[in-house]
């Protein structure tokens, strides 16, 4: 009983934070998005890397900078790995295979931050400062950057003109995503984080057993800090923030899921600045926040409440869960990270029970948008409440509008093309896994828990998550391949879409509201759009689920 009060209480202290944040964070990243002028540190670098700051962007233009960053930071962490035995602080660890590179190179610049090895023993401090570190900062950048455009396109009218993405790039890293790390990186480091640099072959010590244990240091708070801020999740340890060294307390958990859900929450508020109508912003969060306390609480059921002899003799499923943040913390954790783009870890999401780990998988099939990942998750539940708006127009007979734009047949396609391409590559990707022999040559656990696995590796990466289950051998060449081009494609055609959307609405006008529009901004627009959310992730994944962890779950 004393485990699940800590539990109340410590969910209950995370809402009074995140609520407490909301204006005070919202309103700063709308003044950072909205100002005109430039600091210093910024000018320097629109001078040295040929940047007009002033010169806004049509949304093809926004497109490509965004593209051709990406692809130049992809090729740039490539090169990294494959020469890090040559680098400084490599720590004697030799080049990253081709096709771990590739993989790890993706996967970070998507913001995805899936891991197949283990960091510890195999990237150097430099990788993983100059390489990892940097792309969590600016791959959050990139993902704020495309939502505010997104915004941009309610806000504006009849204009091709939609900001400037190395301005948009710049600020989002300088201003919110640095200042606020860093003054994190400070808190773990008190709260007993590693930062150092060290030799790993320096520090072997006894063990109680009687053997010897190597311990390996590094700059680890300052990457765990923007991990979490960005809804990055990449771990300079192989257990991630399972890992003493990474998340050493009860209190730093709770920091670390307060800072994974912080910028998320608090982007409908600049979402509602921007447009001009704060009570906007609020509809957005209600629907963000009434999906993650479903979640939260089907979540600490499923784990505190399930079958089986030994949960039932203590209460609880604690297979997998660390011992110094018991299961409601654990769980609050899981809940956090695969709602957001974070797919940072400190249980093991595999040992959980089996409703409880489609919880994980249920929460990135929602579209990560309760309340998704840094950007993600605002432009996502953006492209959500157009669908929602095109619904109801479609049941009372009415042109639909959102914002006084209207939603005619190009804004529908755009969001119905960006809601399609992730549940096509997770369910393809799983076929193509079940389907062949390599494939299904790393599963190491048959039946339908095999099936949850691969459901929810493929799920990962193309939501870009990059938390996963145990049991599945993803290292190899064929898992590396698929999971790299599903992180490549669910993170670039989405944003492709939300820009194009952008520019579509940018270029109307606004229409004026009439007694037949919609009101966006009451409770029953709030419970359409979790209304919609819901039966378009169980129209779509629900047969998947009927396979995997619903065929498990139904046996005791």
């Amino acid at each position: 009983m004393s485990s699940t009060v800590a539990g109340i209480v410590f969910i209950v202290s995370l809402v009074l934070a995140l609520a407490a944040v909301y204006r005070p964070l919202g309103d700063y990243m709308y003044r950072v998005y909205t100002g005109t002028r430039h600091a210093p540190a910024e000018r320097v670098i629109y001078r040295l890397t040929g940047v007009a700051p002033d010169a806004e962007q049509t949304w093809p233009v926004y497109a490509r900078s965004v593209l051709a960053f990406s692809v130049v930071s992809v090729l740039f962490l490539y090169g990294l790995q494959r020469l890090q035995n040559h680098l400084v602080l490599s720590l004697g660890f030799p080049p990253v295979e081709p096709g771990q590179a590739w993989n790890t190179a993706v996967s970070f610049v998507t913001n995805t931050n899936w891991q197949s090895y283990a960091g510890e023993s195999t990237m150097g401090d430099l990788v993983q400062m100059a390489g990892l570190a940097v792309q969590n900062f600016v791959s959050a950048a990139v993902g704020m950057a495309v939502a505010v455009t997104l915004v941009r396109g309610f806000a504006r009218k009849r204009t091709d003109h939609l900001g400037n993405f190395w301005v948009d790039l710049v600020r989002g890293t300088l201003r919110i995503l640095l200042p606020i790390a860093f003054a994190a990186a400070l808190v773990l480091i008190a709260g007993g984080v590693v930062q150092n640099f060290w030799d790993p072959a320096h520090h072997t010590v006894d063990t109680i057993a009687g053997g010897t244990q190597t311990l390996t240091g590094g700059p680890v708070a300052s990457q765990e800090a923007i991990k979490l801020l960005g809804t990055n999740g990449g771990g300079f340890f192989n257990v991630n923030s399972a890992h003493p060294f990474e998340n050493p307390a009860a209190w730093t958990n709770w920091l670390e899921i307060f800072l994974l859900l912080a910028i998320a929450f608090s982007l409908p508020r600049t979402f509602g600045r921007m447009v001009g109508a704060d009570a906007q912003g609020y509809a957005v969060v209600s629907v963000m926040a009434t999906l993650a306390i479903v979640s939260a609480v089907l979540m600490q059921v499923f784990q505190l409440m399930h079958h089986g002899t030994v949960p039932v003799a203590v209460g609880a499923s604690t297979e997998g869960v660390e011992t110094r943040f018991g299961v409601p913390d654990s769980g609050m954790f899981a809940t956090g990270t695969t709602l957001t783009s974070t797919g940072a870890t400190d249980s093991s999401h595999d040992s959980y029970t089996s409703l409880g780990g489609m919880m994980t998988l249920a929460g990135m099939m929602l579209g990560e948008v309760a309340p998704g990942g840094a950007g993600s998750g605002l432009y996502g539940i953006l492209i959500l409440a157009v669908i929602t708006v095109f619904v109801a127009g479609l049941m009372v007979g009415r042109t639909p509008e959102y914002l006084g734009k209207k939603i005619g047949s190009r804004e529908i396609k755009f969001a119905a093309l960006y809601l399609l391409i992730t549940p096509a590559l997770v369910l393809v990707g799983t076929g193509a896994a079940m389907a062949t022999g390599d494939g299904r040559a790393g599963i190491l656990n048959p039946g339908p828990h095999g099936l949850s696995e691969v459901l929810y590796a493929f799920t990962s990466a193309s939501n870009n998550n990059g938390s996963a289950f145990a049991g599945l051998t993803s290292g190899t060449l064929w898992y590396n391949t698929a999971l790299g081009l599903c992180m490549a494609l669910g993170r670039f055609l989405p944003m492709v879409f939300a820009l194009a959307l952008a520019g579509s609405l940018a270029r109307q006008g606004r229409a004026p509201a009439s007694e037949g529009t919609l009101p966006t901004h009451r409770p029953q627009f709030v419970g359409l759009v979790v209304g919609v959310t819901v039966v378009l992730v169980a129209l779509t994944f629900l047969p998947a689920l009927a396979l995997g962890p619903l065929a498990e779950g139904v046996h005791p």
